[in-house]
């Protein structure tokens, strides 16, 4: 293709210049003379465009190309990490396995909370109202019950029974006053201030649904008096129903 441009390049010079004699002599060639020079001109103009269009043509291919490489690294860069997500999300699976399965531990053995304590000695007066502490453990499962305070904390959120036997001073003027507490909230209470006899037992209990964390004792308020030998006439108990 260039060869004919420069081919034609080389024939307009000789007819712009009036250079004739290859061609022979007439009047036809003067009134053609003009045309031919126009689209010789064209095909010179044309030639420098096909230059312009080709020089970008391989400026656009070597961007292309470079386009190219930088998709293949970046193609190359997904793939890894793509595969290093497939990674953790394996380790993330196994590790949620593992967590359910002790979790299945745990709420096995805290679902299993069940206890009963006997006081075994005489209490009160206090000064001040007080958690009673049962000191003779019969049972504790799960161990919620604690004899040093007197207070069970729920392990799990469920339904629990509580449940208590109070037995009065056991001498002179009735004087028994006991209370079930959730929390700083009385539940039930059982009482005995009035009254001849002084050999009064009485019992009380209660449903109650409790969160994690909440307690529950048996209070005795402030110059009552329980009476308690060898016998264990006053308890504490209470188990898990089912959890929520």
């Amino acid at each position: 293709m260039e060869h004919i441009f420069l081919l034609l390049l080389s024939v307009s010079t000789g007819l712009c210049a009036g250079n004739y004699s290859h061609l022979g002599t007439g009047g036809s060639m003067a009134i053609c003379q003009p045309d031919t020079c126009a689209l010789l001109s064209e095909v010179a103009a044309m030639r420098e465009r096909l230059t312009a269009a080709t020089e970008t043509q391989s400026s656009v291919q070597q961007n292309l190309g470079n386009m190219m490489q930088q998709m293949a690294t970046v193609q190359a860069n997904l793939h890894a990490y793509k595969t290093q997500a497939e990674d953790l999300m394996k380790i993330n699976l196994a590790q949620d396995e593992k967590l359910n399965a002790l979790a299945g531990a745990s709420s096995a053995v805290t679902a299993k909370m069940a206890f009963t304590a006997a006081l075994g000695s005489t209490a009160g007066p206090v000064e001040k109202d007080m958690p009673l502490k049962y000191q003779r453990i019969l049972s504790n499962i799960g161990s919620g019950y604690n004899p040093a305070t007197g207070i069970f904390t729920a392990m799990v959120r469920g339904m629990y029974y509580f449940s208590y036997t109070m037995y009065n001073n056991n001498f002179g003027q009735p004087n028994s006053v006991l209370s079930l507490m959730m929390n700083t909230q009385k539940i039930v209470s059982t009482w005995d201030t009035e009254g001849e006899d002084s050999h009064d037992s009485a019992t009380n209990g209660a449903v109650v649904q409790l969160e994690a964390g909440d307690s529950v004792f048996v209070q005795l308020y402030a110059h009552r008096v329980l009476y308690d030998d060898g016998n264990y006439f006053n308890t504490f108990s209470g188990f898990l129903l089912f959890t929520l």
